[in-house]
C-alpha cells in the first residue's frame, strides 16, 4: 500500500519520531513522509511509534492508497525530501 504520514509531535519526541519513520519511509517534507509498505511493515511502523508518542499531546495522521499512482500531489515552492535512501 502506498502511506503518507504526517506528524505533530512535541520537540522532544520529534528526533525519535523522524528516525523511526525514516526507517520505513521517504522524507518528503519536514514532518510528513510517503512510500510503500506491506501490512506487515504498516503495522510495525504505526507500532513503534505508539511506544514514542504521548497520545495525549501528539498526533499522527496517516493515508493510505492501493498504489501510489492512485494520489495526486502537487508542490508549491521549494520541493524538500525526495525519494532518497530510506535509512
Amino acid at each position: 500500500m502506498f502511506v503518507i504520514l504526517v506528524y505533530d509531535t512535541a520537540a522532544e519526541r520529534n528526533p525519535k519520531v523522524l528516525k523511526t519513520c525514516r526507517k520505513y519511509l521517504h522524507w518528503t517534507q519536514r514532518s510528513v513522509f510517503q512510500g510503500e509498505l506491506s501490512a506487515a511493515q504498516y503495522r510495525a511502523l504505526m507500532g513503534a511509534l505508539t511506544t514514542i508518542i504521548n497520545p495525549a499531546h501528539d498526533s499522527i495522521v496517516t493515508y493510505t492508497a492501493r498504489e501510489p499512482g492512485l494520489v495526486r500531489s502537487a508542490t508549491l515552492g521549494l520541493e524538500l525530501g525526495g525519494p532518497g535512501e530510506i535509512l
